[in-house]
């Protein structure tokens, strides 16, 4: 048993443990630590030193010190539990005044490294804030041919990364590096690549001498590019769509909501009468709004989505799984089964992680229901989960930043957003080591696949909706005067309704290169400049030396080629503001007189 004069830090270590847990102790516990402290003065003074007559006045005078320093905490924690709810209001605004004063505030009402969201359990992605979440997946090295001269990847149409950043521009912000995933800038803009006429996919490829910084040598860019074919909006397959409308507290910060209703309601007004939607919502818990039901209760469906409010933590788990249940009930063999998730991503209750939530949707995804990512909000913005679960979820991953961005994607390319025309589409490319020295691929980091499951068909590949396209670049250096086939290009993927698998190939040789990087057509240098853009953004070790003076000359140039693109015009304006900031923050990289990529090749 141990000694009665331990009980003194017995009981303020449970003090100490229960303040870290609320901020009001129990009015019970309080006394009882007041009575234990009381009793421990009253007992007899040689049960209270255990044989004190050999101790010393000093050591009793000690004891009793702090006896009575525990009796004044307690006091200090019973005021505070007395004091605490009229001291709140005040709290939150000198909370909220410190937050406004850091660094990277954003132009909301919560700056972007901003506090647990609206209550929850469990910090998204296992992770111990809750602010704003992206992953670096590293960039990409040369890669010797004679060490491996095949590249593979799964192909990918996500842009969520490219609106995300805009995001941030133009409300006067850097974006953090790892926002940047170059492969969904490129595949932000259209590079006017004609659709085949038969095949499910036609394939372009464009390469000439790039120089990107100073001190580059030897150095080739190398663009493929994959058409998909078109599908009128008449020739659209039925569409079964399940909404899943994240409703928590979070959704209330910039009227994240209001946004996604006008979203909705955008998408509702462009179906058609045999087209179906059932409605899924989660906050504090998931729950079924409504059935199934056609377009003949569209007002209904309309007034539904209008009645949405915003409250509660995010159990995101639980409504992505209600959601699928309802879609794979509903599933009807020929028609298009997809679900629509509108969120911020920031789970906080129950599994919060992507490979969690994923395994509630791997198997319902197997059978055919695909998954719209539609991303909201800014301040606290999971672009982890949403962009994993686009890709696990055989579907795709954008980010709704403006009305206009919801128009680019439930009015302009409604038939591309819902209407898959191939599955699990891999791209193997096999570079000749007799000319071709060493490559990189720019992007596509997290898009991987190990070279021998290109031909495995159970590997998870990417999807490709109606009338997308997928550009990916390689940095190139070449064997000095060699000639012939330098790359050929391997495409294979199922089809979208029989799991029909197709291959085919795509060589090209040094002979067909341009020139010079001024031969090249205007598509190839919008890519380019587009690439070098996100490069430089993110800081990668290749784009030292790189400056955005040259990307934003480049890019004022091509907006008149591209005079009736809007994008184009509006990648000039985003240049231009990164250029200042990065001025302004003193952070852009200065020309260094020779690069280090011939010894890294």
């Amino acid at each position: 048993m141990k000694p009665k004069e331990d009980n003194l830090e017995k009981n303020i270590s449970r003090l100490v443990k229960l303040a870290g847990d609320s901020d009001r102790p129990s009015k019970a516990f309080v006394d009882s630590i007041v009575e234990n402290a009381l009793d421990e003065l009253k007992a007899p003074e040689a049960e209270r030193t255990r044989g004190g007559m050999g101790k010393s006045r000093r050591v009793k005078w000690l004891k009793k010190f702090a006896y009575a320093a525990a009796i004044f905490i307690a006091c200090g924690f019973l005021l505070s539990a007395i004091l605490m709810p009229a001291l709140q209001p005040a709290r939150e605004l000198a909370r909220r005044a410190a937050f406004k004063q850091a660094a990277l505030n954003y132009d909301s009402e919560y700056p972007i490294h901003a506090p647990m969201a609206h209550g929850g359990t469990t910090p998204p992605n296992g992770e111990d804030v809750d602010a704003m979440f992206f992953k670096n997946y590293g960039v990409n090295p040369f890669v010797d041919t004679e060490d491996d001269h095949l590249s593979t990847f799964a192909t990918d149409v996500d842009t969520g990364s490219y609106t995300v950043v805009r995001r941030y521009l133009h409300d006067g912000h850097l974006p953090p590096e790892k926002a940047v995933r170059v492969e969904e800038f490129v595949n932000y803009f259209n590079y006017r690549y004609a659709a085949p006429q038969e095949d499910t996919f036609a394939v372009y490829a464009e390469a000439a001498p790039w120089k990107f910084g100073t001190g580059r040598k030897n150095s080739y860019l190398l663009l493929l590019g994959l058409k998909g074919k078109q599908v009128s909006e008449e020739n659209r397959k039925p569409a079964i769509l399940t909404f899943v409308i994240d409703v928590s507290g979070s959704m209330n910060r910039e009227n994240r909501l209001g946004l996604v209703k006008r979203s909705l309601r955008m998408l509702v007004e462009r179906l058609r009468e045999e087209d179906q939607i059932g409605i899924a919502v989660y906050g504090s818990r998931g729950r079924k709004v409504i059935d199934h039901r056609g377009l003949y209760d569209k007002a209904e469906i309309l007034a539904t989505i209008e009645s949405l409010q915003a409250g509660g933590s995010t159990f995101a788990e639980e409504g992505i799984r209600i959601g699928y249940e309802m879609a794979e009930n509903a599933y009807r063999r020929g028609y298009i089964n997809r679900v629509i998730l509108c969120s911020d991503g920031v789970a906080n209750v129950g599994k919060t992680g992507a490979d969690d939530i994923l395994e509630v949707i791997k198997k319902k995804a197997e059978k055919g229901i695909t998954l719209s990512a539609i991303g909201f909000g800014m301040g606290n913005y999971n672009d982890v989960l949403m962009e994993r679960l686009g890709d696990k979820g055989n579907g795709h991953y954008v980010y709704i930043d403006t009305i206009a961005e919801a128009r680019r994607v439930f009015e302009d390319n409604l038939t591309g957003t819902l209407q898959v025309i191939a599955r699990d589409v891999k791209v193997q490319v096999d570079f000749n080591p007799e000319v071709v020295r060493s490559y990189r691929l720019i992007g596509y980091e997290n898009r991987d696949v190990p070279d021998e499951k290109f031909r495995d068909d159970k590997y998870d590949g990417g999807e490709i909706g109606a009338g997308h396209s997928v550009t990916a670049l390689y940095e190139l250096k070449l064997w000095p005067d060699k000639e012939g086939v330098a790359a050929t290009t391997y495409v294979r993927y199922k089809h979208a309704d029989t799991s029909a698998v197709t291959e085919f190939k795509s060589p090209m040789a040094v002979e067909d290169f341009s020139k010079s990087f001024e031969d090249s057509s205007s598509e190839f240098k919008l890519a380019a400049t587009v690439a070098e853009f996100a490069e430089i953004l993110r800081k990668s070790y290749w784009a030292k030396g790189a400056t955005l003076d040259r990307v934003l000359e480049r890019a004022q140039q091509l907006s008149i080629e591209f005079q009736d693109d809007t994008d184009v015009i509006e990648l000039v304006d985003l240049i231009s503001k990164a250029k200042q900031l990065m001025k302004k923050a003193d952070v852009e990289p200065t020309e260094t007189g020779e690069s280090e990529d011939e010894d890294l090749r």
